[in-house]
């Protein structure tokens, strides 16, 4: 599949697959999964050139999902729904080898992460989906955030970037809740997925990365 459907698919495929799936029961913090019995079933990969490679393995002590890309762009999607009001915060951990070299969250041919985390925003009008892209980045700006190269309905937005922390285990707290007024304009609806994927198909090159469990809060807990 061509990769400059990347960043349309990534939030349209799985639209008409999580409408209709029962929320989750209200709670402080829902982990998405925990890897203690390999990958859950709610987990579905989309290939959109080639097959990254998702295991769960352990690394430095704690059970974590490792991606290896070669020249390759698949997903892996969590079915989840859920309301950003009543959850605004999602926390994760990660980490990667190194950044790569050729990636470029501006234009077309750089449009590859070590790795990335999506928030997915279904539609009934599947041209209305929207997503976060929450990504560790080769040159842009830590905290910037930019349209992606293919589409304006999918924001990139700079969590990490460059070199200094690959190889260290780096965690995360965003409120998606405020990141989408700030980049969209507007308040959000329901979530329906949340996704990670490590790609490499527009640069050719090779990135690692491992993620750690995804928790969606109600509030802060560092």
């Amino acid at each position: 599949m061509k990769s400059f459907l990347k960043p349309i698919l990534a939030v349209l495929l799985i639209t008409a697959t999580v409408f209709g799936r029962v929320p989750f029961a209200l709670a402080r913090e829902i982990v998405l999964d925990t890897y203690e019995k390999g990958l859950s079933d709610q987990w579905e990969q989309k290939s959109f050139k080639g097959e990254t490679r998702y295991e769960v393995t352990v690394k430095d002590g704690q059970r974590c999902i490792k991606a290896t890309s070669k020249s390759s762009a698949s997903a892996l999607y969590y079915k989840i729904k859920y309301d950003p009001r009543k959850y605004p915060l999602i926390q994760w951990r990660w980490k990667i080898s190194r950044v790569l070299a050729k990636g470029n969250a501006l234009r077309k041919e750089g449009d590859d992460y070590a790795a990335r985390l999506y928030v997915v925003f279904p539609s009934t009008f599947f041209w209305r989906t929207k997503a976060i892209n929450y990504v560790w980045a080769n040159t842009l700006p830590k905290g910037k955030a930019v349209p992606n190269p293919f589409t304006g309905n999918a924001i990139m937005i700079a969590v990490e970037s460059g070199n200094d922390l690959a190889g260290k285990w780096v965690r995360e707290t965003r409120n998606v809740l405020d990141d989408y007024r700030k980049v969209f304009k507007k308040d959000p609806p329901r979530i329906g997925a949340v996704a990670i994927m490590t790609d490499t198909d527009n640069t050719g090159e090779e990135a690692t990365a491992w993620y750690g469990p995804i928790r969606v809060r109600g509030e802060r807990s560092d």
